[in-house]
């Protein structure tokens, strides 16, 4: 990486694995700044090192636990505006309350604007996320965001492990999630197919049927993000059912929550692979042998230079469209 312009780092308590990686990629050491608590669970954030007209990214998911991370991540804007940071960027590669990007029954919130809201107030100056569940999100913040994607480094690891034979078949889990599919089925020079289903009610699934030809085929399911597993394990049922031959799976956020990797690990699934864009704990990465998971500390580390440099992000994706 060629020089930094007054370039600074630091990370939050969510996925500090993360950004000590980011930095790894810059060559430049993460910032230093106390997270503790209060005794009654109040958050007290000290920063360590002078911020006065410094470049700042904050590197925090706002994975689980939500709302500790969503609280803890307003705190560490605050610090730093009140340390006189010339721009903070929040680097948020998840998007927690990303779901409720939109009133479907009446008198429901819309979350995702709140939590846009928040951080825009909290004074955030430009925000960096990776596959928000709605590109409409985008619009409910009132400063520039800039929108990364992992489908090329899922497209490549698939590439890379001989997927690129004219067997397979990218499918979409839902019918919201077919530009995604679409879009790694023409990198992966591969077929489409998606699965139609409905949601009872929130994490509950029914798959009412597969549109495109599956049967003695080798399956790659694409989502932005598994929670509780049943989509994805409802959905390899389903195509194991209709003759697939092979079925893997692969997502941008891998929240499992719950048993959702032992559920994968029962399924007719061969592997899942995930990003870390959310941290899996070793408790969790024990239910399975399943799990792989790659790293987007290179793309964000790019875009990180690329903004401090105040150069094109979209540079990076142009192969992708």
């Amino acid at each position: 990486m060629c020089e930094l312009n007054d370039l600074r780092i630091f990370s939050g308590n969510a996925n500090p694995e993360l950004a000590k990686n980011i930095c790894r990629e810059l060559d430049l050491p993460l910032g230093r700044m106390q997270i503790t608590h209060f005794a009654d669970g109040e958050i007290r954030v000290t920063i360590e090192e002078s911020a006065r007209g410094m470049d700042v990214f904050l590197v925090q998911p706002t994975c689980w636990p939500v709302n500790d991370n969503v609280m803890e991540l307003l705190i560490m804007i605050d610090a730093f505006r009140r340390a006189s940071a010339r721009r903070i960027t929040v680097v948020v590669p998840y998007y927690g309350y990303c779901r409720q990007d939109k009133k479907i029954k009446p008198r429901e919130p819309v979350s995702a604007r709140l939590v846009a809201d928040l951080i825009t107030t909290a004074g955030a100056n430009r925000g960096l996320a990776v596959d928000l569940h709605a590109g409409q999100i985008q619009g409910f913040f009132q400063m520039p965001l800039d929108h990364l994607y992992a489908g090329p480094l899922l497209a490549c690891y698939f590439r890379e492990h001989s997927f690129y034979d004219g067997d397979t078949v990218v499918v979409s889990p839902d019918v919201g999630g077919v530009a995604r599919a679409r879009a790694m089925a023409e990198m992966l020079g591969a077929s489409l197919a998606i699965i139609a289903k409905r949601r009872p009610e929130p994490n509950k699934v029914e798959i009412m049927e597969i549109i495109g030809d599956v049967s003695g085929k080798t399956c790659v399911m694409v989502d932005d993000m598994i929670d509780t597993g049943g989509s994805i394990v409802h959905g390899a049922i389903a195509l194991k059912e209709r003759g697939a031959r092979r079925i893997f799976a692969c997502c941008t956020h891998g929240l499992f929550s719950n048993d959702a990797l032992a559920k994968i690990d029962n399924s007719p699934i061969e592997e899942v692979v995930a990003t870390d864009t959310i941290p899996v704990s070793e408790e969790r990465k024990a239910q399975t042998s399943k799990l792989r998971v790659i790293s987007v500390a290179p793309l964000l580390a790019d875009a990180i230079h690329r903004i401090n440099h105040s150069e094109s992000v979209s540079e990076l994706f142009e192969s992708y469209w």
